[in-house]
């Protein structure tokens, strides 16, 4: 991830001092990250990432895409990697089928508490994850990014009252 950072500083520094006015979007992002994964794969050394990448198109329409390890890409209106791909994914297809104008009518407010939800269920499904994350709502007006978000009165406290498992003799 470090050198994908690299890489895209050193991307944008480039389109900054060239002298077409032309400006990234997620989509141009999105062709250069995939086409980047994709030749690393065809020399047989990938780099080990998934990436989302979201944002507005140049006609101001949200733009959700993945690219994986492969070079692979595709496009939806709710998109996970990892654990959340497996868990998250039908919590968030219940509040956004997948036609992309359902997209329209779904409320900033609506798509955080769907992700919070899915947050939720995520740290109780997995022993060792963190009840601390990072949100990020793109919009037209910019990106408004809010880190170390806990889940509220969530935490594995309950556990120890929990008999009938592994040594426990009480």
């Amino acid at each position: 991830m470090q050198y994908i950072d690299r890489m895209l500083l050193s991307l944008d520094i480039e389109e900054k001092y060239a002298s077409t006015g032309h400006t990234l979007n997620a989509k141009n992002l999105h062709t250069y990250l995939a086409k980047v994964l994709y030749k690393r794969r065809s020399e047989f050394n990938p780099l080990w990432n998934t990436l989302l990448v979201a944002g507005l198109d140049d006609d101001g329409a949200p733009f959700l895409s993945l690219a994986d390890l492969l070079g692979t890409t595709y496009s939806a209106p709710t998109l996970a990697t990892g654990f959340g791909a497996h868990l998250a994914q039908p919590l968030l297809r219940r509040l956004m089928p997948e036609d992309e104008q359902s997209v329209k009518h779904i409320t900033r407010e609506q798509a955080v508490d769907a992700v919070k939800e899915c947050m939720k269920v995520l740290f109780y499904r997995d022993a060792r994850s963190s009840n601390t994350y990072s949100i990020a709502v793109v919009t037209k007006d910019g990106i408004e990014l809010k880190e170390n978000e806990k889940l509220e009165n969530q935490s594995w406290a309950f556990a120890d009252q929990i008999r009938g498992y592994g040594t426990q003799v009480n």
